[in-house]
């Protein structure tokens, strides 16, 4: 199929407020897919209610109405513009439903409007859990035994024949919404209730359980042509039962042999083709820990939260390739990175993807984790090892922690700790690191936790570098070795008892200072200013002769700090490019426009912390760092950089005192 003529104007629909489940990632992919419709002459309409987007930006679409997602809305959109297609799949779960109730009830029909990429019964045959059942039955593919339900009477009789513990999963919601394990019929009767209200096809699949496999995950492409690749396999650190936007997320996928692998991947391939899904496509595995038994969980037939993460974890554009193939262009003819859509991504790096929940502003909420997200956010962490992403990652997420170390399991007994994780909880993997550091087998605590061996494995290495550094206070070989592992100065620094400041000083004294590697999966050989810090290997980030300004990005979206902050950043970045500068941003969050590699002329996907931030600085030279648009992530940056000798611009840290603090602001008054 060739590039549509025919069709002259497009209209996107948003995703509208920032909601679990539903955050940024989808400004991001809104964004890409304006820009890449607007690249091939189409006129592009969006509809969104969100004003704190980039993607509501006059410049990003040729005409944007912030306007309700609400069909009604949406229709008198649809009777004046007249566009001739919709793009039903960029704006989250919100577009698509919106999109499948403008078909059902005739709108699109009455306007002439055509529904483009994936098609209305391929939606339908992905989201609606019966169908779904009966297509992956009809192709041999294994799925969990389960019961279409539509009420609770019928509910109860499904999970009796299916056989407890069972998931309710309610079809068309967000973010398993309304989900969750029952191990009893009193359980089932709470949660079931709540299911179908939210439901918005009053459908709730009862499932049985298969908690504590694990939760293996492939972000696939395809075109009208039926060329399909496969971007980015990714695999849950911890086991079913935990939603995936709340689990630590690892890619690409190591703790599978090579059979399994190719296994699930075939699948993946097989299930797109099936459905016949044209643009990019999420489908999400159970597989048996101890044999080579799968099934499918379930499939996303549009861009969702894991589409934001494998874009950036593979530097794959998923929305803008998602976008292009909606209007009849082959994989072959989307130019990507030096390369075509058509070529598959290989990562020679490992990420890891940390979920940021909201607990610290709702202390009183129970943390317990299961299919229904609670994460309001995400971070990653780039390195060259498992061990040292993970580090990343941890001290990326702004919980006052820069380690695998929470103050409040020092005190809990063996067995408190062991009570604990027999639960699902947002900082487990604390608890665990606890364990590891008191002895206790990597073979008792998978039997607990039913985390991977090879996970496991990984943080006892980060425990026994704990150790050596303890045993070796000062010695340089040592802080080296803690260096290429990803040991934050803070850390290495609270077991010298040292300052952190002298950790910093020792390693430029001694040649300890990182280098950047550069994200590139498509080895075309083209230089991509995607970059990230090593101890180990050669330097890839060119250095120009431009006068260079660093912007300070906001890290996670948590409670009080939203996509605003992005849109800020975004926007000194667009404002110094224009200034005639070098834009050079640092963020870690992957489901936002700043990190799409192409916003600044430089991306450093880094933690925003002193040591990290400085390296970057020390490297570049800037002219100036801005630390007053990243939010409070950045504005907490601005006094230890200046500290270092680093020039603040803008906003300067007399005037964040003078505002930040009461006294000082009282004063002022």
């Amino acid at each position: 199929m060739a590039k549509r003529t025919d069709v002259k104007k497009v209209l996107i629909i948003g995703s509208g407020p920032i909601v679990i489940g539903q955050a940024a990632e989808f400004d991001y992919a809104g964004t890409q897919a304006c820009l890449a419709l607007k690249e091939e002459g189409y006129e592009v309409i969006l509809c969104n209610s969100n004003p704190a987007t980039i993607m509501t930006d006059t410049q990003i679409a040729d005409k944007v109405y912030m306007e309700p997602l609400t069909l009604e809305y949406v229709a008198k959109i649809l009777r004046y513009e007249r566009p001739d297609a919709i793009v039903p799949g960029i704006g989250g779960q919100t577009g698509l439903n919106l999109a499948m109730q403008l078909e059902r009830k005739g709108i699109l029909k009455e306007c002439g409007v055509q529904l483009l990429g994936t098609s209305s019964e391929s939606i339908e045959r992905a989201e609606d859990r019966e169908l779904f059942k009966e297509m992956c039955e009809s192709i041999g593919e294994p799925v969990i035994p389960s019961q279409i339900t539509y009420n609770l009477d019928e509910a109860k009789e499904a999970a009796k024949a299916v056989g407890y513990p069972v998931v309710l999963r309610p079809a068309f919601t967000l973010g398993g919404t309304g989900g969750g394990f029952a191990d009893n019929e009193e359980e089932l009767i709470e949660i079931g209730t709540n299911a179908f209200k939210l439901s918005p096809v009053h459908q709730v699949l009862i499932e049985k359980s298969v908690k504590g496999y694990k939760e293996i995950e492939f972000e696939v492409m395809r075109d009208s042509n039926d060329t399909a690749i496969t971007i980015c396999g990714m695999e849950n650190v911890d086991p079913v039962g935990v939603h995936t936007g709340d689990s630590i997320v690892v890619a690409p996928i190591l703790s599978l042999n090579d059979h399994d692998l190719k296994m699930l991947n075939d699948s993946a391939i097989k299930i797109i083709r099936e459905l016949k899904i044209e643009g990019g496509c999420n489908v999400q595995f159970a597989l048996n820990p101890n044999s080579s038994e799968y099934y499918l969980i379930e499939v996303n037939p549009r861009v969702s939260r894991s589409s934001a993460l494998a874009s950036k974890a593979s530097g794959y554009p998923i929305a803008r390739v998602t976008a292009k193939i909606a209007m009849g262009m082959a994989l072959e003819e989307i130019p990507v990175a030096g390369g075509t859509a058509a070529i598959e991504p290989s990562l020679d790096y490992i990420v890891a993807k940390f979920p940021r929940f909201p607990f610290d502003k709702f202390a009183d909420a129970p943390n317990t984790l299961g299919t229904q997200m609670k994460a309001t956010g995400e971070v990653m962490g780039i390195g060259s090892t498992l061990e040292e992403c993970c580090l990343k990652s941890v001290r990326s997420l702004e919980t006052g922690v820069c380690h695998f170390h929470l103050a409040k399991f020092d005190s809990f007994s063996d067995d408190e700790l062991f009570d604990y994780i027999k639960e699902f909880k947002d900082d487990n993997v604390y608890a665990v690191f606890e364990l590891l550091r008191r002895g206790t087998s990597i073979e008792k605590l998978h039997e607990v936790t039913m985390i991977t061996e090879l996970f496991l494995e990984s943080f006892k290495k980060i425990v026994e570098m704990e150790s050596t550094l303890k045993a070796n206070k000062g010695d340089i070989e040592t802080l080296k070795a803690a260096k290429i592992m990803g040991f934050s100065d803070e850390y290495i620094a609270s077991l010298w008892e040292t300052p952190e400041i002298d950790i910093y000083h020792t390693r430029k004294e001694n040649g300890i200072t990182p280098i950047f590697k550069m994200v590139d999966t498509l080895h075309t050989g083209k230089y991509i200013a995607y970059l990230y810090s090593s101890y180990t290997g050669e330097n890839a980030s060119r250095l120009s002769d431009k006068k260079k300004i660093i912007v300070l990005g906001a890290g996670p979206i948590r409670i009080g700090q939203g996509v605003e902050f992005d849109y800020s950043t975004v926007h000194a970045v667009q404002t110094i490019r224009r200034a005639g500068y070098e834009a050079i941003i640092i963020n870690n969050n992957p489901e936002t426009v700043s990190t799409d590699y192409t916003t600044a002329d430089k991306l450093y996907f880094e933690p925003l912390t002193p040591e990290d931030v400085m390296a970057i600085i020390d490297f570049e030279q800037p002219e100036g760092v801005i630390a007053s648009l990243g939010g409070q992530t950045a504005i907490n940056l601005a006094q230890p950089l200046m500290d270092r000798g680093v020039k603040i611009i803008g906003t300067d840290c007399a005037a964040i005192e003078r505002a930040e603090n009461r006294d000082s602001f009282n004063a002022i008054i």
